[in-house]
């Protein structure tokens, strides 16, 4: 049901959900590569403060990441056709960018502890921290595309983003189970993508890459706004529920 969440109900609404709107093409090639890419690396960490349960939330991002690598150019291959030009990104690029994101890293932090455990404890604070410095080197290029993602508002484009997210929630809380903390973490991580292969994809399509980069940042910041309200409350639910199981 995770998979069917993330790889089938999302693509097949946001296609339905194109065709209603009729955006910028631009938009439509990139929530539909937004649709088809795989689990951002980073949200495991807050699904799991929302009180998702650990060893699904894992198992989900490896089973997802390896589907993804044969997945993605299948439905490269069915969007060039579907918008008239097509386009190819080979099973290399695929693996690469998801191996180097998701399952490279989680494989070597497993190894790291298994083999020196307390080595691994001393370095999960520095790592963290430079993790985060990262993500906050990624700020100064909002700033810059600020002008072009606010052009990209309108005639549809918001509303169908917020569409896009709000879907990608309810569908995932839904078909994650009948255990709370599951539902959680699949409701995230059905509404959330990997921006860069996303960026990826729908570069490989459309030319013009700063209006997919534009388009992709759009909707960080709506899925961003969105599903916090969804995380505060998942995590009081389940805090409640650890309480007075």
């Amino acid at each position: 049901m995770s998979l069917l969440s993330m790889n089938i109900v999302m693509p097949l609404f946001t296609a339905a959900m194109i065709t209603v709107f009729h955006l910028h093409p631009v938009v439509e090639i990139t929530l539909i590569a937004l649709a088809v890419s795989p689990i951002p690396p980073l949200l495991p960490k807050r699904t799991l403060k929302a009180g998702g349960d650990a060893s699904y939330t894992i198992s989900l991002l490896v089973a997802a990441s390896l589907f993804s690598i044969f997945f993605i150019p299948l439905a490269v291959d069915l969007l060039g056709i579907a918008f008239g030009n097509p386009a190819k990104i080979s099973h290399a690029t695929v693996m690469l960018i998801v191996g180097i994101t998701t399952p490279a890293p989680l494989a070597a932090g497993m190894l790291v502890r298994l083999m020196a455990l307390s080595f691994a404890e001393r370095i999960l604070k520095p790592i963290s921290l430079i993790a985060s410095v990262l993500l906050i080197s990624v700020v100064p290029l909002l700033f810059i595309s600020m002008p072009t993602v606010v052009s990209m508002i309108g005639n549809g484009t918001l509303i169908a983003i917020v569409a896009f997210v709000l879907m990608g929630l309810a569908v995932g809380h839904l078909l994650g189970g009948p255990k709370l903390e599951n539902r959680t973490v699949l409701a995230l991580m059905t509404s959330s993508r990997h921006p860069g292969i996303a960026v990826a994809i729908a570069s490989a399509i459309y030319p013009e890459k700063n209006l997919v980069i534009a388009t992709v940042l759009l909707y960080l910041l709506v899925n961003m706004l969105i599903s916090f309200p969804y995380f505060i409350w998942s995590k009081r639910r389940n805090t409640k529920m650890e309480i007075h199981p």
